[in-house]
C-alpha cells in the first residue's frame, strides 16, 4: 500500500541521492543544509550548492501539513481543509553558459476524505539551443514515460509546452519537457502505477543532467556569452515570480520564502 509516510521517506532518500551525485559531478562544491519547520505543521530540508560547475543550485525537500486557506481550498475544489503535501524540487544554474538550466519537481498532495494526487515534471532551459541536445532530453523523457504508459509523453509534453510559457513576453521558458498534475486513481493499483511513474521521473534526473555537464562543463566561453546567460536567467526569474503555480501555492499556504 502506498502511504504518505512511504512517499515522504522515498522523497527524502531521493534528495540525498541526488545531492550526493551532484557533488561528485561538480567536483568541488558541497551542499549546505538548512533545516526548517513550518508553524502550521511539518517542515523541510533546503540544500544549496555553489561549486565549480554548478554556480548556484538548490535541491529541496519538504513535507508540510495543516489546514488549507479557504482561497486554496476553493481553487482545488476541496470540501475539507486538512492537507498533507510532500515533494522534492530542484533548480540548477551552471557556471558555463553552454550547460542548460534544469528544473525538476516531484510531489504528492493528500487531503482529508481520501483525495490525493501526484504532480511534477522536468524541463530544460538552454542558454544556447542545440537541436541534438533537445532531442536527447526529450527522448530520455519519452523513455521514462513509455515505461509506465505510452500515452503519457505526448500529453505531458504538451502540458509542459503550455505551462512553461512566459505569457507577457510571448516566448517559451526553454525547450519544454514534461509537466503533469493531479494524477490520481480510484483504485490502489492505480495509485501504485502513478507512484512508480513519479519515482521513475525522480530517478531520471541525474543521468539526464550529467550528460550536459559532462559534454559542456569544461567548454570555453566568452564574456558576451556569460552576459547572455544572465539575460536568460532574468527570464527564468520572471516566470517563477509571475506565473509559477508552485510558487503561488507555497506563498498562499505559508511556505518558507527562503526555500
Amino acid at each position: 500500500m502506498v502511504t504518505k509516510e512511504a512517499i515522504r521517506t522515498w522523497f527524502m532518500g531521493l534528495q540525498d541521492d541526488i545531492c550526493a551525485s551532484l557533488e561528485i559531478l561538480d567536483g568541488a562544491g558541497e551542499f549546505q543544509e538548512d533545516l526548517w519547520q513550518r508553524d502550521g505543521g511539518g517542515g523541510g530540508r533546503s540544500r544549496s550548492i555553489s561549486g565549480r560547475r554548478i554556480e548556484k543550485g538548490g535541491v529541496n525537500f519538504s513535507a508540510v501539513e495543516g489546514i488549507l486557506p479557504d482561497k486554496i481550498k476553493s481553487k482545488l475544489q476541496l470540501d475539507n481543509g486538512d492537507f498533507f503535501a510532500t515533494g522534492v524540487s530542484i533548480v540548477l544554474h551552471p557556471h558555463n553558459p553552454h550547460v542548460p538550466i534544469i528544473h525538476m519537481n516531484v510531489r504528492y498532495f493528500e487531503a482529508d476524505g481520501g483525495k490525493y494526487w501526484f504532480g511534477g515534471g522536468i524541463d530544460l532551459t538552454p542558454h544556447y539551443v542545440v537541436d541534438e541536445d533537445a532531442q536527447f532530453f526529450h527522448q530520455s523523457l519519452k523513455d521514462v514515460c513509455d515505461a509506465s504508459d505510452e500515452s503519457f509523453y505526448p500529453k505531458f509534453k504538451e502540458w509542459a509546452d503550455n505551462y512553461f510559457f512566459i505569457k507577457h513576453r510571448g516566448e517559451t521558458r526553454g525547450v519544454g519537457g514534461i509537466f503533469f498534475d493531479r494524477l490520481h486513481s480510484n483504485t490502489e493499483k492505480g495509485k501504485e502505477h502513478y507512484w512508480e511513474f513519479v519515482q521513475r521521473v525522480g530517478e531520471a534526473f541525474v543521468p539526464i543532467y550529467s550528460n550536459f555537464v559532462e559534454n559542456y562543463g569544461k567548454a570555453s566561453f566568452t564574456e558576451k556569452e556569460k552576459e547572455w546567460q544572465y539575460h536568460r536567467r532574468s527570464r527564468y526569474v520572471e516566470f517563477n515570480l509571475v506565473w509559477d503555480a508552485g510558487t503561488k501555492f507555497g506563498l498562499e499556504t505559508g511556505g518558507r520564502t527562503e526555500s
